[in-house]
């Protein structure tokens, strides 16, 4: 069967000459958008398999920005384009196209690259279907993760990290949003461990005292200051033999940071007022916090931020995960609904369509909480209403179609807005890195990362 191709080019010809090759070859043609706004519209209306899309187009966005929310659909697509400039490829080449197509184009060169990236496409489906459906088996039969639910493609790929993981003595950093879960992801690490016998101490740094942090985690002697009556035992010795997971890593203050470099090195501690031991513990740090940012800012040693970063786990958001939000709501459903002695057997269609719709900003803390409060409220079997915030709009940023921006889109919208502001200055006083509270290189690598530049090509070198 023939796919179905949207054309993304703002010059009438070279698009009406690439509708006459695509329709003499068999191929279905949607309607031609000019813009990203245009081809938003015709996507939601025509569903094309692929789309080959120009670099520049008309308004704002280019078919850079277009190619990202492509690939968030899952929709193939192919670059046209007489641009030159590297920054620019590049840029384009991050988003990993099925291929580039050079105007002028001929007819043969389109029809062998479009049956190129097609079959590359459903490869690549393919691929991921059978190791969604293998993540799925296992998850099914393993005893670790039965109180983790989801089956969306990012979450099953964390999974496939814990397992990576798991078994090993590695370092582990858990990277993610509040609420998303990552003290779950901890537990499911030590317990497909050689240590799962053996106790994991969670300690949460946002929550300790700061006076109090030092005692807690490398214990005191007797009356080694002030009002230490007995002696304690800190949480990495009472972690010995097993894992100590540190939850906001990014709040631990930088004096104790070199303390706990030298655990990290050595396997060592020294209590307050005490001698050093050697203690055998393995280390899995969390953190909500950007630590890149937070050492360019001075605040988070670099040397502490290698040693924890070699097996780095990232959670996605909630708003990342639709396909699990009913899944996860109904398993707290299930939970509540049995410790309040009530029957509910599930949500009514136009509250999973709120709950798909929302974002979660609290990701699925809030969602449990929700489901608890929602079981109190409930006076029937099924659930009909539900209080979701009705400010929570203003505050996520979407783009032109109401789709939720992902981090990386909002970091290069906010970089950009404040180097326009600053007329493209970057260094000194006034200048974008000092607004953004970045280090200037800091800033200059994102930006390479992010494919901001200033130069913008004209409209005639396509």
């Amino acid at each position: 069967m023939k796919a179905n191709i949207l054309i993304v080019e703002d010059q009438f010809i070279e698009a009406n000459n690439l509708k006459f090759i695509l329709k003499k070859a068999g191929y279905f043609v949607c309607s031609i958008a000019r813009s990203v706004s245009e081809a938003l519209r015709i996507i939601e209306k025509e569903n094309p398999d692929l789309v080959l899309l120009d670099i520049q187009l008309q308004g704002n966005l280019t078919g850079i920005d277009l190619a990202r929310i492509l690939k968030d659909k899952n929709i193939a697509f192919v670059f046209l384009s007489a641009n030159s400039n590297k920054q620019i490829l590049d840029a384009a080449k991050s988003t990993k196209p099925y291929g580039f197509l050079v105007k002028p184009f001929r007819e043969k060169d389109v029809l062998v690259m479009l049956d190129v990236a097609w079959y590359l496409h459903q490869q690549n489906q393919e691929s991921i279907r059978n190791k969604q459906n293998e993540l799925l088996t296992k998850a099914a039969t393993s005893d670790q993760f039965q109180n983790i639910i989801g089956q969306s493609k990012n979450f099953l790929d964390v999974l496939d990290n814990v397992r990576i993981v798991g078994p090993s003595e590695t370092s582990v950093l858990i990277l993610g949003e509040s609420g998303t879960g990552k003290e779950l992801i901890a537990q499911a690490i030590h317990h497909i461990s050689p240590r799962k016998s053996k106790p994991i101490i969670v300690v949460n740094c946002a929550a300790l005292p700061p006076n109090l942090i030092e005692s807690e985690l490398f214990g005191h002697e007797k009356g080694s200051f002030t009002g230490s009556l007995d002696k304690r035992i800190g949480k990495f010795e009472q972690a010995d033999g097993g894992t100590v997971f540190l939850d906001e890593i990014g709040e631990l203050p930088l004096d104790l940071q070199v303390k706990f470099l030298r655990v990290l090195q050595e396997k060592e501690i020294e209590p307050i007022g005490g001698k050093k031991s050697k203690i055998n513990i393995r280390v899995i740090a969390a953190t909500n916090r950007n630590l890149e940012e937070e050492m360019a800012a001075g605040r988070f040693r670099m040397d502490l931020y290698y040693r924890l970063n070699v097996f780095p786990i990232s959670l996605p958001p909630l708003r990342e995960r639709k396909e699990d939000i009913i899944s996860l709501a109904n398993y707290f459903l299930s939970i509540y609904a049995h410790k309040e002695n009530k029957t509910i057997t599930g949500l009514s269609d136009h509250v999973i369509k709120a709950m798909v719709d929302y974002s979660w900003p609290g990701n699925i803390r809030e969602l449990e909480n929700l489901m608890e409060r929602s079981v109190l409220l409930a006076n029937g079997r099924i659930i009909n209403f539900l209080q979701l915030p009705v400010n929570q709009k203003k505050d996520v940023p979407i783009d032109i179609k109401g789709r939720l921006k992902t981090m990386t889109e909002n970091e290069r919208d906010h970089i950009l807005a404040v180097l326009e502001k600053c007329n493209w200055k970057i260094h000194g006083q006034g200048g974008a890195a000092e607004i953004l509270d970045m280090n200037a290189s800091t800033l200059t690598s994102r930006m390479k990362k992010l494919g901001i530049e200033k130069k913008i090509i004209p409209k005639n070198n396509n």
